[in-house]
């Protein structure tokens, strides 16, 4: 009888579907994930239910949607009326909990973007790697910003360790730190210590990549791999559908995007795109360490992203939308023991379903809220007939749902209770919204989202029989801006008056200020 395989699941951040050589971007250059394709099979109707960073990786980690995780957007879960108090207690045990109970060694590397931050999530060896540091303990024991602290303190003082936000978060950048030490090196460098232990247990590990979620600072030479003039622009539609979802102009504005050019959009994709090949890269390291195990043919590899990025598409930067862009993923599944190889397939599947790919492969199926992905390649499965998306507060005008089958995207906004419907066969872009054309499709799939919406947990998006609707409220931008320095070293802002940035900088330079004080007097001005 066969072991139980390794499994190994790797996640990129903000990585959108189009992105793979293998798959149809010849301008990419991917060969490790091209490998992995040729490796298994790569699904081309992969999408994030909802397509934002906490709750995509809730789902995950537990194989319920939104509804019963209660994680809608990047804040806290709460609860519904009735629903249980705690995540485990309404969706069950984390994933990693799940595996060790299987007889797994257990490993977590990366970003976790759980709340709170230090969320007990099951992995024998947890090793986080955050964005952001809301304090000097967290800064002190996250385990990438310590390696660099012990490791690398040359690098110590840097505020932001994966490249300047705020402003700069869509302004093209390069990493400060060489492509060894940055933290996607070493997450790959933590994997394969990792892969290379044997204790007799197969192993269930979790790599999730920061990049190449903004900013886009790949290192050198990767900053430099893509001539911006040889990508192409983003793809827009007529404003009043793109921007039909009144949070995409309310994104843009609050991150400095307001005014994105087609030239600047290709100097961003030309670093997205150095972003994606320098993980790339990374993997490639990874993969070897898999591949000099004898038991090799006997691991299960998931590479997939949590969501993806507009990239100036439909006239909108970050995620948090169903456009394909935002909402649909990369999904490569392999098992060389088991599965065909360099094989496309075309079920509709979602990051909830790697709960039952996990435990399937481990011999003892869980699916939860997904569908059994392993059991439908075997054909002991059936495909879902469609796919639905959540995202924002039921009960709230933020809220909206969508469903995909085949065919037909069907999204619900319930800001003016509008409607948008789109045939992706003829229209994979998303220009033409054909709600009025095909009022039959827009029934019959909002029926479907009515019926989801009869769930516990998101029935406070109805009204009777009906979606909630609220009055269409037109986003307006009163300056409005989201602020992320670096809160373990006391920066909240920007100062008052620019001198204030150097106060706390020159405390101990006082040769610096003594220099700054002689020429002013010898000015004229002190």
């Amino acid at each position: 009888m066969e072991k139980k395989p390794n499994i190994l699941f790797m996640m990129t951040d903000q990585q959108r579907f189009d992105t793979i050589r293998a798959l149809g971007n010849k301008i990419i250059y991917t060969p490790n994930l091209d490998f992995l394709v040729h490796r298994g099979l790569s699904f081309t109707n992969a999408y994030s239910t909802c397509p934002v960073c906490i709750p995509s990786r809730y789902t995950i980690r537990t194989g319920c949607e939104p509804p019963t995780t209660r994680s809608f957007f990047n804040a806290r879960s709460i609860p519904a009326k009735g629903q249980a108090k705690t995540m485990e207690q309404r969706c069950g045990v984390y994933i990693a909990k799940r595996m060790k109970q299987l007889g797994y060694r257990t490993f977590g590397i990366g970003k976790f973007h759980s709340i709170p931050w230090d969320e007990d999530l099951g992995y024998e060896i947890q090793m986080h790697s955050e964005e952001l540091y809301a304090t000097p303990e967290q800064r002190k024991r996250d385990a990438y910003a310590s390696f660099l602290h012990r490791e690398h303190p040359e690098y110590d003082h840097l505020e932001m360790l994966m490249g300047e936000r705020t402003e700069m978060y869509y302004m093209p950048q390069m990493s400060a730190q060489p492509a060894e030490c940055t933290v996607e090196g070493w997450a790959a460098q933590q994997a394969v210590e990792q892969i290379g232990i044997d204790d007799g247990r197969p192993f269930f590990g979790f790599i999730s990549f920061i990049g190449p979620h903004p900013p886009f600072a790949p290192p050198i030479p990767f900053n430099r791999m893509y001539n911006p003039d040889k990508m192409s622009n983003p793809i827009c539609g007529k404003i009043e559908i793109d921007h039909m979802d009144q949070l995409i102009p309310m994104e843009k504005d609050l991150i400095w995007a307001e005014d994105i050019n087609n030239p600047h959009a290709r100097v961003l994709k030309a670093r997205y795109y150095g972003e994606i090949s320098y993980i790339d890269w990374c993997i490639g390291k990874i993969l070897g360490a898999v591949n000099s195990r004898k038991d090799a043919g006997n691991t299960l590899i998931c590479f997939f992203s949590d969501h993806g990025d507009h990239l100036g598409d439909h006239h909108a930067w970050q995620k948090e939308s169903f456009f394909e862009a935002s909402c649909r993923i990369p999904f490569l599944l392999s098992w060389p023991n088991r599965i065909q190889k360099n094989k496309r397939r075309h079920e509709l599947i979602c990051l909830t379903d790697l709960f039952g790919i996990a435990t399937h492969a481990a011999g003892e199926t869980e699916i939860r809220e997904g569908v059994d992905v392993l059991g439908i390649i075997e054909k002991s499965a059936k495909p879902r007939e469609f796919l639905i998306g959540y995202y924002g507060l039921p009960g709230t005008f933020q809220f909206k749902i969508m469903v995909r089958d085949t065919k037909w995207k069907y999204i619900f906004l319930a800001n003016g209770g509008m409607e948008q419907v789109f045939d992706l066969e003829n229209d994979p872009d998303e220009l033409n919204n054909l709600a009025i054309e095909e009022k039959h499709i827009a029934r019959r799939m909002r029926e479907i989202a009515l019926k989801s919406c009869q769930h516990p947990g998101v029935r406070d998006a109805l009204k009777g029989k009906d979606f909630r609707i609220f009055p269409f409220k037109k986003w307006v931008w009163h300056g409005e801006r989201v602020y992320q320095f670096d809160l373990s070293r006391g920066i909240k802002k920007f100062p008052e008056k620019p001198e204030d940035a150097l106060n706390d900088w020159l405390k101990d330079k006082h040769q610096g200020r003594f220099i700054d004080q002689k020429i002013q007097k010898h000015n004229g001005t002190g």
